[in-house]
C-alpha cells in the first residue's frame, strides 16, 4: 500500500490556505516536503505539521515557538521534553492572554463612560434647542 501524497495546491485546498502561505511555513524551516523534480511532495507527516502549526497560530504561538517543538519531538525518542516545553509555553501564553483580558476589560469600561458622557450631552444640547 502507497503513501498518500499531495501536491502543494492540494494540501492548501484541504486545509484553506494558500500555497504561498505553505511556501512560507517550509522558508521558515517547518516543513521539509521531499521533491520529485521541481515539484514539492507532501506527505501525512507533512499535512500533520501543517495543520500542527496552524492549531499553533490560532492559539497564539508564535512560529518560532512551533518550530521549537517541533525540533523538540524530531530529536527526542521520547516526547516528555516536548510536553514540558508545551506545558510551560501553555502557562506563558495564559499569562499573557489573562493579562491582555484585564486591559480589554479596562478599556471597555472606559468605552462605556465616554459613551455615557456623550450621550449624557448630547441630551443637554438637544433639550437646550427645544427650550
Amino acid at each position: 500500500m502507497t503513501e498518500k501524497i499531495y501536491t502543494i495546491g492540494e494540501l492548501a485546498k484541504k486545509l484553506d490556505i494558500t500555497s504561498r502561505s505553505i511556501r512560507f511555513y517550509e522558508e521558515s524551516g517547518l516543513l521539509n516536503p521531499t521533491r520529485n523534480g521541481q515539484n514539492r511532495v507532501y506527505k501525512k507527516k507533512d499535512k500533520v505539521r501543517l495543520k500542527l502549526i496552524l492549531r499553533g497560530k490560532r492559539l497564539g504561538f508564535s512560529l518560532a515557538e512551533t518550530k521549537t517543538l517541533f525540533d523538540l519531538y524530531d530529536s527526542h525518542q521520547n516526547s516528555e521534553a516536548q510536553l514540558e516545553a508545551m506545558l510551560s509555553m501553555t502557562e506563558q501564553k495564559r499569562i499573557v492572554m489573562a493579562q491582555q483580558l484585564e486591559d480589554i476589560k479596562a478599556l471597555m469600561m472606559e468605552l462605556d463612560d465616554v459613551e455615557a458622557r456623550c450621550k449624557d450631552e448630547l441630551t443637554t444640547i438637544k433639550q437646550g434647542k427645544i427650550a
